[in-house]
């Protein structure tokens, strides 16, 4: 009996998966899909996409790709049919076109942690407000009038305490998060912070695992501590509330949440989802990027030289007035933006966006169905050697030809905060976070590895180990 039950459900699956293939490769050819290779029924190509970004080096997945079918591949990855672009005018078109061809589509332990009204999950009108208002504190007025004088003394109040070995990365994180929680809720750094700190940890390590509770303690875990978050989040929401019905209120991003009109009011979880997740993108992608550009310095000791020498005549000049920087000294870092501009670049910590197409969608002679996912690789672009000589490489140099943060020739080719209707809203402050940063580290400090560190890539960009380095006081001036 075993053996007849074996027999048929083995007859079943094959009759599935040969249904399966058949039906899926005759409707390919009638939609003229992207050349490509679905993979397996089900699993796809998701594995191999997994395998290479647990590697030093996940490009060949892309590359080999590209090699044998084009700058824009069809693949299945995650569970769903995916359309990959490397090409440039195809990530520009995806991304202008937000909301009316494509939206966006991210997976579900991401949207379940980071709740339905985050930034990164909001569409329509509601969207457009939000990422209005997101912008209106983070742009280049804001920063140097209310901004600056923050981010310049946390840096330091934190580089203080700097002695001996320091894991680079962690310390990144504390400076990056504490900015954050000021920035939106105008807290100094405390017990309340740095314990609201840790749940992040936990929150943010759950993005990538199954979302499935009873099979991940990961995600149970993060359930846990996003409960805790929203929680912490919501005593601060609902006193503030209470202190803006009394006409106390504070300049800050939970101070404009809280001052819209009976009609344009947001709810207590609408406001609590948002600060959630702007702590989220505030802290990690910001942080990395510093550790990075750290690590890239180090190994190119040509570049981490000349940076150093621009900071320390920016410090010579400030000898007779107040050790804070200024407006116009973060104005007069010309080198330390090629060495951003290069650091974000090859490190690429958002290697790219997922979207839905809403409707069937031609584009290169190729269409897209409806319902499909696509993957506008932004990493693709940014490391090949057609659009950037040596691509691979480690070269800040390359900038000086441009101040506009891609080469003129070729527009479209450097988009790490994305672009479109859900540009970063905070690409101006994370450059004058890591401009900031760099300029404290030379000036204070030199600095060797405490040992190899290397980078890994799955679920994140990021060094194996927090990239330790010992670190010496710099008695220049």
């Amino acid at each position: 009996m075993d053996i007849l039950f074996s027999f048929l459900l083995s007859l079943f699956l094959f009759s599935t998966f040969t249904i399966f293939f058949l039906l899926r490769n005759s409707r390919c050819r009638r939609l003229r899909l992207p050349p490509g290779n679905l993979g397996l029924p089900f699993i796809g190509e998701t594995w191999q996409l997994i395998s290479a970004y647990k590697t030093e080096n996940p490009e060949p997945f892309i590359d080999e790709r590209v090699n044998r079918f084009g700058p824009i591949f069809t693949t299945h990855v995650f569970g769903e049919p995916t359309v990959f672009s490397s090409d440039p005018e195809t990530n520009r078109f995806i991304l202008q076109n937000e909301g009316k061809l494509f939206e966006c589509s991210y997976p579900s332990s991401i949207s379940n942690l980071l709740g339905k009204h985050s930034l990164l999950l909001m569409k329509g009108n509601l969207h457009k407000k939000m990422h209005s208002l997101t912008m209106s504190f983070a742009n280049s007025s804001i920063i140097r009038d209310h901004l600056l004088d923050d981010i310049d003394r946390l840096i330091r109040l934190n580089m203080d305490s700097w002695t001996g070995r320091v894991l680079l990365m962690e310390e990144a994180k504390k400076i990056t998060f504490e900015l954050a929680v000021k920035q939106l809720m105008s807290f100094d750094p405390g017990e309340w912070t740095e314990s609201l700190r840790k749940e992040y940890v936990l929150l943010i390590e759950g993005f990538f695992s199954v979302p499935l509770p009873l099979f991940s303690t990961t995600y149970r875990r993060a359930i846990k501590a996003r409960t805790k978050v929203a929680e912490a989040l919501r005593l601060i929401v609902r006193q503030r509330r209470r202190e803006s019905e009394e006409g106390k209120r504070k300049e800050d991003m939970l101070g404009a949440l809280l001052a819209g009109d009976n009609v344009n009011a947001f709810s207590d979880e609408e406001i609590v989802d948002f600060l959630l997740a702007l702590l989220v993108a505030g802290y990690e992608t910001t942080s990395t990027i510093m550790t990075l550009a750290v690590k890239f310095l180090t190994e190119t000791p040509l570049a981490q030289a000349q940076l150093k020498e621009e900071h320390d005549q920016i410090r010579m000049k400030k000898r007779e007035s107040s050790e804070a920087l200024e407006w116009s000294d973060y104005k007069s870092m010309p080198f330390t933006q090629c060495v951003v501009n290069e650091t974000l670049r090859v490190a690429n910590i958002i290697s790219g966006v997922f979207r839905r197409a809403m409707t069937d969608v031609n584009i290169k002679g190729y269409t897209i169905p409806k319902g499909w996912k696509v993957f506008a690789s932004f990493r693709a672009v940014h490391l090949d050697h057609d659009h950037f000589k040596a691509a691979r490489t480690f070269n800040p140099w390359r900038w000086q030809q441009s101040n506009s943060g891609a080469p003129p020739s070729q527009p479209n080719v450097f988009t790490p905060f994305g672009g479109g209707p859900r540009l970063c809203p905070g690409y101006e402050l994370a450059r004058v976070e890591l401009s900031v940063f760099l300029h404290h580290l030379v000036t204070r400090f030199s600095w060797v590895p405490a040992e190899d560190d290397k980078l890994v890539f799955f679920p994140t960009t990021r060094t194996q180990k927090k990239y330790p380095i010992n670190v010496q006081p710099r008695n220049v001036f």
